[in-house]
């Protein structure tokens, strides 16, 4: 209560909405965010913004913001950088980047304590590898779920689909970064064990679904062929040996849209809207969106809402089309409000209440 109350009345600018706009009040929390990725709420109605370049930021309730300090080296190029945040009830704040070191740079999680502003206790919990050279493709989103286990989604890297270890995978680790027992590849011969489905392209945007305790992903296609995917562990998406997208300047890619062992995707966007960011609704405050999968369009610029019958995504309305803002980031609040993330140069944290 107190962020809504804090945001709202001191800093929010409410928008008057446009003829034919969604039916939703917008309101701007912040401005001048450098392609800000990464956002939690802090005990208190306080806020962590990461943007993208390697800086993280507190923002307070009455919008002033401070560096944090404390972050290990970052390579920031082209798509990495400082990307995503999560909490848990500990005080435990998680956080991925791209990495440095020998052959390039590759995706990695570390967890620090936040004393004042600065991060204290960083452990690293997981790298990457290999380390290859390039900017594109890291993925990464960090899902704390109700099991209390950490997941992480990584990227192919672009020019390393068909590379193995951890390229296009998700990862599940305890939250100290130890191995669950259970992992579906933990005793295979040759397989790293922290694996817990494979298969995927670029997933910027993952959340987990406390209706049914499920964790859901959405991953780029390449010219088409965005996906939502219901992850299992030990289950193999595809990518690339099938797609329902093409090389970019055209051209088929691997054996068609799908093959005997791999699993299809729940939705799929032909042409692309470049997904990113993605979070169920609990329906605290606002029933009616009990349950509703949000996501962000970069491409696309809107806020895609799908109505969901079981696992399976009955309906679809856009949403925001008519600002014309690339979405990065979608969390729901304490307040039960949405919170998006702008991505640009001059990003923005939006506030979204029906």
């Amino acid at each position: 209560m107190l962020l809504r109350v804090t945001l709202c009345l001191l800093l929010c600018l409410t928008l008057a909405p446009l003829p034919g706009a969604s039916p939703l009040k917008v309101e701007i929390v912040h401005k001048g965010l450098v392609h800000p990725w990464g956002l939690v709420f802090l005990p208190g109605g306080d806020l962590l913004v990461s943007e993208r370049p390697g800086r993280l930021l507190r923002i307070q309730a009455d919008g002033q913001r401070q560096k944090v300090s404390g972050l290990p080296e970052i390579a920031a190029q082209g798509q990495g950088g400082l990307l995503d945040l999560a909490l848990d009830e500990q005080g435990w704040l998680y956080f991925s980047y791209s990495e440095p070191g020998a052959g390039g740079s590759s995706t990695a999680v570390s967890r620090a304590k936040l004393q004042n502003n600065a991060l204290v206790e960083v452990q690293p919990l997981f790298s990457q590898r290999p380390k290859v050279e390039g900017g594109a493709h890291f993925g990464s989103r960090l899902v704390l779920g109700s099991d209390g286990l950490l997941y992480i989604t990584l990227g192919d890297r672009f020019n390393y689909r068909s590379q193995a270890q951890h390229l296009g995978k998700t990862i599940r680790l305890n939250r100290d970064g130890s191995l669950p027992p259970d992992n579906p590849f933990i005793h295979t011969q040759g397989a790293l064990p922290e694996i817990w489905s494979l298969g995927h392209r670029n997933m910027q945007g993952a959340a987990w679904r406390p209706e049914v305790n499920q964790f859901w992903t959405h991953e780029h296609g390449p010219q088409g062929g965005d996906e939502v995917n219901l992850i299992l562990g030990g289950r193999n998406y595809g990518w690339p040996r099938v797609s329902f997208g093409e090389e970019y300047g055209g051209g088929k890619i691997g054996e068609g849209s799908s093959a005997p062992g791999l699993t299809s995707p729940l939705k799929v966007w032909v042409p692309s809207i470049a997904p990113s960011g993605m979070a169920f609704h609990s329906g605290a405050h606002y029933p009616q969106w009990r349950d509703k999968l949000f996501i962000g369009a970069l491409r696309g610029q809107s806020l895609r809402e799908l109505t969901l019958a079981g696992d399976t995504i009955v309906g679809e309305r856009t949403l925001l089309g008519e600002r014309g803002e690339r979405i990065r980031t979608v969390k729901e609040g304490p307040d039960g409000a949405l919170y998006l993330l702008t991505d640009g140069a001059a990003g923005k944290l939006l506030r979204l209440t029906p």
